[in-house]
Order: C-alpha cells, then structure tokens, then sequence
C-alpha cells in the first residue's frame, strides 16, 4: 500500500503470544478418597467456540467413541480498535543498524491498536472448571505482560500487557438426555498492541555543517533577512569522532577518517567551529 509492499506478522505473532500464555494448564482428576489419579493437558486451539460445539452436536445418538474431548480451550480475535490515548510522536522513527555497514534500518513509530481477544473454555463438569479458572484468574492483576519482538530486523522488543476485562459463565445443558452438557466459561481480554509500518533501509550523515552569518547591510522580506554581500562569520561542523583503539571521541584531529567509521561503531560527536570576520565571502546565500 502506498509504494510499500511488507508483512511483518505482528497480529499473527500476538495471536501465538496470547495462546502459549494458556498451552500448559492441567486438570488433575480425583477419587473418592481425594488421592490424584489422573492428570489431562487441557489442549488448546484457535478458532470460535461454535465450532467446537457443533463437533459437540454431531454426535447426537452419542454411539461414538469419541465425540470431542471435554476439557478444551480455544481463542479467537473479536476486534481491532485505534487506541489514541497510547499514540507515540508520529514523526519520530526508531533506528537500527542497516544491511550494510554504511547504513542504517529505520522506521516510524508504531501505530497503537487494542486486539480484544476472546478465550473460551469447554468442559464437561464444574470440577475441572474451577481448576481451569484459578489456574488463569491470578496472573492478571489486571494485565500480564509479554516481552514480543515484532520486528526482527529492528531488533527491538516490546512489552505487550494483556488485560483480563471480565469472565462469563454459559451451562448449555438443557434436560435432554439427547444433548450433552457442555459447560462454557468465556473469559474476554484486551491485547494492547501495535501495529508496525515499513522498514526503510538509508546511507548515514557523516558530516553536518552549519553556517551562521550576521549582515551588516540588509534586505528585509518579511521575517527573513537575505543578505548577498556577506559571507559567514562563524562556521560549525559536526561529525563522527572515533580514536583508533576503537573508543569514542570528541576531538576530530585524533579521529580516524571519518569514511573509517561505520553505522554501528561507538563513536562519539566532534563539534569544531571556525570563525571568519576578514570580510570575504565563502558562501552565496542567495544561490546556495
């Protein structure tokens, strides 16, 4: 879309950050004397709770085997929203170290978005219900928070916090000896999340001058004064600064060249100013 062809999977990478938060919960089964006697690894799935319960339905005569095994989790998105409130400066950009040594990585700050997610959980009893529940319930106070790298090539991580918003309860038994019950606890979540623009991939400014001028004879436009007599009287220039022992400096005389100093060396920044007042004219203000 406008020139940029790019796919950084962010939303599918959240979709696999919220289900591994849920990949290891167990239900413990007991017997009458309260002794353990069998463990089951909830599994877990994306996709709506509708369908599983029509695999749950398909087996109306309930001569099969196995219908579905019960319990089960499984999540889905509900929907995306635009989160102002968490809106970083759009004109700032993010840098890495580029695919040369010459370059840099860069890119504008991401754009927030809250992904409400939907986690259902199906079981067959109220027993391994409750276990599911306070297994899940107090890691979120409200929010947990993941540490995701979105975009690999930048090399940044950033945390993500998953805020519990509230849990329904739904018993779709209906006193049919035909229709197995299912009990279903929905627990609803809110992913604050970003979504990331195109990388940019551009050379590095080794060398930053600035000329400053004072005229003595002027011509008004407005706010601006143009003068094309005068030349500067005082010059600045920035530029990388790096010894040889590889530490950084700020002395451009003890500098190694600065087509020697690469995007991800540890320099440092050499300022030297000059300063001109014997009149003659260095730079044309007017033509650049």
């Amino acid at each position: 879309m406008f020139g940029h062809t790019y796919n950084h999977g962010a939303i599918r990478k959240y979709i696999i950050m919220f289900g591994n938060m849920f990949n290891d919960i167990d239900v413990v089964r007991y017997n009458s004397s309260g002794a353990a006697v069998q463990t089951i690894r909830v599994p877990i799935a994306y996709g709506p709770k509708e369908k599983f319960l029509a695999r749950l339905d398909a087996d109306s005569g309930l001569d099969r085997k196995v219908a579905i095994q019960l319990p089960r989790l499984s999540f889905e998105i509900v929907n995306m929203s635009y989160a102002p409130t968490r809106s970083l400066n759009k004109m700032q950009r993010n840098t890495a170290i580029g695919s040369s040594a010459s370059s840099l990585r860069s890119q504008f700050t991401p754009v927030p978005y809250d992904i409400n997610m939907a986690l259902y959980g199906m079981f067959a009893n109220n027993e391994d219900a409750v276990q599911v529940v306070e297994q899940i319930l107090p890691f979120f106070r409200p929010e947990w928070t993941n540490s995701v790298k979105i975009v690999p090539s930048m090399g940044q991580y950033f945390d993500v916090p998953t805020v519990f918003n509230d849990m329904s309860i739904e018993d779709t038994y209906e006193n049919d000896y035909t229709i197995r019950r299912s009990i279903i606890y929905t627990f609803n979540f809110t992913i604050k999340g970003y979504i990331f623009g195109p990388v940019s991939n551009k050379g590095v400014i080794k060398r930053t001058q600035v000329d400053v001028t004072i005229p003595s004879a002027n011509t008004a436009s407005g706010n601006i004064i143009v003068s094309s007599t005068e030349g500067p009287q005082k010059q600045i220039v920035l530029t990388p600064g790096l010894l040889a022992n590889g530490a950084p400096t700020t002395n451009s005389a003890a500098s190694v060249a600065s087509s020697s100093i690469t995007s991800n060396s540890n320099y440092g920044y050499a300022f030297d100013s000059y300063d001109y007042f014997d009149g003659i004219t260095r730079h044309d203000h007017q033509s650049g």
